[in-house]
């Protein structure tokens, strides 16, 4: 985002044509999103080749890795972003500065948080689930590594929202491009050795992703004290506020648990298809796996919506806000809405692609015809989510993140045990389930749109000359305006 002068009547992302802007914004992130995908299936490969154990060990690891990444980024990071947006939208620049430096305060806090639970209950977890032996030894060795080096992982990712926020994703989406890319040949080298060395085994990954992401962080601090966010921060000078923390945390707390609940229905149905068996298990993988492929897409374009409707919000323009929500929301059901009915008319053909053993094929088909054709509304309220988060109001999120919690495992056991539905019966409660997030999230926003709020003229924080000539948001003191 180029500087703007205080001047000037409106945000850049205030006039610009809303299906370009989204286009500018989403377009990185959602290239980032798909590298990375490819980035963990080759380091699936490399813990493959370092044996059973090593990829025993590191499954162990997966979700709390995934738990970590997806606050940092889709969670507090969402907050981030939308928070940034906002007060660069309502011409809060002494806001803005301030906000660098509380995200990153919070960055480190988060990461410092995650590195005690990997020394003191990560370990207690990974028994529970079933770890022990080399496998357990593993998972330890891999998450000590990984969540003690934390610190970049949430700086590049935060680094990355501020950027987004202030509504530039080309600068993160270059250089977490590269960095990705680089993590993939270093993983290797580290993990399985080179030449005569005979590398790191399983710690070798996790220096590789620590690594990459710190070149990643330091790139885009460098930008943003080089002025991309429109204006030059400051570590020093600037008092810590509470009410700027919680414009982070309000957001970013719901959104982290949003991602802790979708992380917690993945695991509980993982274990309602396993009593069905190694090859409902094997079948079900390779039927989310397109589940899987099409999220970073509703990431992209929904991170896009967060920094639009968060600029439109922070001007109290809540009409482009909502038209800007529903541009995204609908591409999202119609792009990634195809994918899901074209496998559903061919699911075989999909899961022939990774197997040949006919229960597995079975298992494979009766996910998809179930659950495939409501990837379209299970996508277009993950990217609505998003906007949520740039105009602050996250009820509907939290509510329908819990829901589909419920509907998922409590219905998938009820539909497979008490209906006698078996397999099919886990697959309809996830259908049935992703049904009522999307129709949760949009449904509120069809029927009665977000509306304005009325903006007062604050003096900007610590300032001792006179009111901001802008209009500065105090949340305090906004009230719902009659539609």
């Amino acid at each position: 985002m180029h500087a703007f002068p205080e001047s000037s009547l409106s945000h850049p992302l205030l006039t610009a044509p809303i299906g370009r802007s989204l286009w500018r914004l989403a377009a990185p992130t959602t290239a980032v999103m798909i590298v990375q995908t490819f980035v963990a299936i080759a380091e699936t490969y490399f813990f493959g080749r370092l044996g059973t154990d090593a990829l025993a060990g590191f499954a162990l690891v997966f979700p709390f890795m995934m738990l970590m990444q997806m606050m940092a980024a889709g969670g507090m990071g969402g907050g981030v972003a939308a928070a940034m947006a906002r007060a660069l939208g309502g011409k809060r620049l002494e806001d803005a500065r301030a906000l660098v430096l509380h995200a990153l305060v919070l960055g480190v806090i988060f990461a410092g948080l995650f590195t005690l639970m990997a020394w003191t209950i990560f370990p207690t977890f990974f028994r529970l689930l079933g770890g022990s032996g080399p496998a357990l030894a593993n998972a330890e060795t891999y998450s000590h590594v990984l969540f003690t080096g934390g610190v970049a992982v949430w700086a590049n990712f935060f680094f990355a929202a501020l950027l987004r926020g202030g509504g530039d994703a080309a600068t993160p989406g270059r250089y977490m491009l590269f960095s990705s890319i680089l993590q993939v040949p270093l993983s290797g080298m580290l993990a399985l050795g080179l030449f005569d060395w005979q590398g790191l085994g399983v710690a070798g990954p996790a220096v590789s992703q620590v690594a990459t992401m710190a070149i990643a962080a330091l790139l885009q601090a460098r930008a943003v004290w080089r002025g991309k966010l429109g204006f030059q921060p400051a570590l020093t000078g600037i008092p810590l506020q509470r009410r700027l923390f919680w414009e982070i945390l309000r957001v970013g707390l719901i959104a982290s648990f949003s991602a802790l609940t979708a992380n917690l229905t993945a695991m509980l149905v993982t274990g309602l298809v396993g009593r069905f068996g190694i090859t409902a298990l094997a079948g079900y993988g390779i039927g989310v796996r397109l589940e899987f492929m099409l999220v970073p897409l509703a990431f992209g374009i929904g991170s896009g919506l967060t920094t639009l409707v968060g600029v439109a919000v922070g001007a109290n323009d809540w009409p482009r806000a909502v038209r800007a929500t529903w541009t995204g929301g609908l591409i999202a059901f119609f792009l990634i809405g195809t994918f899901g009915w074209v496998v559903a008319a061919v699911p075989e053909g999909w899961a022939r692609l990774f197997t040949s053993d006919p229960q597995v094929v079975a298992a494979t088909v009766g996910y998809i015809t179930h659950v495939a054709p409501f990837y379209c509304l299970f996508a277009m309220g993950m990217t609505i989510n998003f906007a949520c988060q740039g105009a602050g109001r996250m009820t509907a999120p939290l509510v329908a993140g819990v829901s589909r919690l419920v509907l998922a495992t409590s219905g998938g056991w009820f539909a497979s045990e008490r209906l006698g539905l078996g397999l099919d019966g886990v697959f309809i409660a996830i259908a049935v389930a992703m049904f009522v997030y999307g129709l949760m999230i949009v449904g509120p926003l069809l029927v009665k749109p977000w509306g304005r709020k009325r903006v007062r003229l604050v003096s900007a924080p610590g300032a001792s000359d006179g009111p901001s000539p802008f209009p500065t948001v105090d949340d305090r003191h906004l009230e719902p305006q009659p539609r």
